[in-house]
């Protein structure tokens, strides 16, 4: 029942923190130090990560088939003229430098930062990212404007947002806003971008599942689910927040996290 109990707090945290600019990496760490999982945390984060995946297709559920359908246009004609294909080729783009970044040095970042204290460095710089942004909220530029250089930049601090302390959503839509793209526009591509990434990542951690008991097995559905919930919950809010231009406030709750985590732990 604690166990159950455990993966119910992790689906919750997972679900929220993953979306909002707040590094669901640094959350996990700090829950599972504290609730001392023996588990593999690579495994444990994947599998709450198939949660928020489901909720991020479902979320995006009409752009994600537009995309999947302009994925045939490219592949058939190359059309990179029309929006669409083209937003899939910097897709395809972002998911290369990421995916690069992430089988180069993934291990590396990862363990290198899996320990609270300097994850909570970590989440302090992720503060830093938020702050900046708020004198970069009036961007104009549309999704039909991005452009190759967007896509590299993307594709590398996505990268970077393997250590755990780095919030993905947060460092990918400030590189966004600080290019002057509009809030939207950022929002919506930063996450649409990440689903490959986050899928991919799914796919070469699946077979690692096969070990799991039937009972582990059944909590870590029981936090997929969850983190399913609150993720949909979680894009949401974030929308709202980046449509009021609020979105650096998130700082705040980072550099509070930060500090108490560093704190706690030392």
């Amino acid at each position: 029942m604690i166990l159950l109990i455990q993966y119910i707090i992790l689906g919750i945290v997972q679900g929220f923190t993953e979306f909002l600019p707040v590094s669901s990496s640094a959350h996990l760490v700090f829950l599972q130090a504290i609730f001392k999982i023996e588990e593999n945390h690579v495994l444990v984060s994947v599998s709450l990560h198939a949660g928020t995946l489901l909720a991020l297709v479902l979320f995006f559920k009409r752009d994600t088939i537009g995309l999947l359908r302009d994925s045939l246009k490219l592949l058939k004609a190359g059309k990179k003229k029309e929006v669409g294909p083209r937003i899939v080729y910097y897709i395809l783009i972002v998911t290369l430098i990421t995916g690069v970044i992430g089988l180069g040095g993934g291990n590396f970042f990862e363990d290198l930062f899996s320990q609270p204290r300097r994850a909570a460095v970590m989440l302090l710089v992720t503060a830093l990212v938020l702050f900046s942004t708020k004198k970069f909220m009036k961007g104009k530029r549309k999704l039909s404007e991005l452009n190759v250089h967007d896509a590299w930049i993307m594709g590398l601090v996505q990268g970077i947002s393997i250590i755990p302390g780095i919030s993905r959503s947060g460092i990918t839509i400030a590189s966004l806003l600080w290019r002057g793209v509009d809030r939207e526009t950022a929002f919506k591509f930063s996450f649409l971008a990440s689903i490959p990434a986050v899928l991919g990542a799914l796919i070469l951690e699946v077979h690692k599942l096969t070990s799991l008991s039937w009972g582990q097995a059944g909590y870590l559905l029981v936090g997929l689910i969850i983190a399913f919930v609150s993720g949909l919950i979680a894009l949401a809010v974030l929308q709202k927040i980046i449509q009021r231009a609020k979105f650096s406030l998130f700082g705040y709750y980072c550099l509070t996290i930060a500090l108490l985590g560093w704190l706690y732990f030392t």
